[in-house]
């Protein structure tokens, strides 16, 4: 009866704890300059909350109750172009949505890139949303999560990133010594940024990412849609054929390459609604279609 009570104790102590946010890194933050952190939270009437000039990364913990938790877990990474999160609107909103259905989720504060605070700006991300992975899994049985449904969701510019850590993990950007599997077991991805092209790209986040001038190789390395192989984790896109921030055919692009490589791959596109869907489709609607896939593909 004691070890029942102290288990239930247990429990109830981690759900409490369920909305911690920690440092990613102990210690030094790699590739980072010695800096000041500057982040800070802005109102925003069309999107809630505004995170700005992110130096020192963070993992927010949103563990669903215990009695619905189903070991699956979902890393999310807000969009905003590169120079700044949405963190509320694509973050802890959508982690709450997660939680309701029993899915762990954790809202990252990845790097923003800048010169000024990193050594290498382009890399900066990837290494965040690696790192996040690495913890994640490494911490899995702690969190109650299967470590084999461990998938990363993004957001326009956080679905550039998103699908960059599903198409480059097989290369670690941080220290992995326990050599953690730092490949998403699946992706989800919204009105992502895929390519770093001039033909469909979005612009800012290119320039933001790797500067205004990159090298060709460079364009290639970041452009995802390139560096898909038969080992880049299923995934869902959803998009907005009326996008007129980030064209859909960056989710064409990506699923053509994954269905090259058949890789198990959903795409949902709708005819009308804007980037970031901020009024059409509902959240009910497309995150739904998400669901269904997640389900279909047996992640949870």
């Amino acid at each position: 009866m004691v070890k029942y009570l102290v288990f239930i104790l247990g429990c109830a102590v981690i759900y409490c704890n369920a909305q911690e946010r920690f440092p990613l890194y102990e210690g030094a933050v790699p590739n980072s300059k010695p800096t000041a952190d500057r982040e800070r939270d802005e109102p925003n009437a069309a999107v809630d909350t505004l995170t700005f000039q992110v130096s020192v990364p963070s993992l927010t913990v949103f563990l669903p109750p215990p009695d619905k938790a189903n070991g699956t877990a979902v890393i999310i990474c807000p969009g905003g172009g590169y120079h700044v999160l949405l963190t509320k609107r694509e973050g802890s909103d959508v982690a709450k949505a997660f939680n309701e259905l029993g899915i762990a989720a954790f809202v990252l504060r990845y790097r923003l890139p800048d010169d000024e605070i990193m050594i290498d700006k382009s890399i900066g991300p990837l290494q965040d949303a690696q790192q996040a992975i690495r913890l994640v899994r490494k911490r899995a049985v702690v969190w109650g999560i299967d470590p084999d449904k461990i998938g990363i969701m993004g957001f326009s510019a956080g679905g550039h990133l998103a699908a960059t850590v599903g198409t480059h993990f097989d290369k670690a950007y941080v220290a992995n010594l326990e050599n953690m599997s730092l490949r998403p077991d699946f992706m989800l991805l919204v009105n992502p940024v895929i390519s770093m092209t001039d033909g469909i790209g979005h612009t800012g986040s290119r320039n933001y990412l790797l500067g205004v001038a990159p090298a060709i190789e460079q364009i290639n390395v970041f452009s995802n849609e390139l560096q898909v192989d038969s080992l880049t984790p299923p995934t869902f896109l959803v998009h907005s054929d009326a996008d007129i921030v980030v064209p859909v055919e960056n989710s064409f692009c990506f699923y053509e390459a994954l269905h090259k490589h058949k890789v198990a791959a959903g795409l949902h596109i709708y005819s009308k609604g804007e980037h970031g869907f901020l009024t059409a489709p509902s959240f009910d609607e497309w995150f739904g279609r998400c669901i269904h896939w997640m389900q279909e593909q047996n992640f949870f």
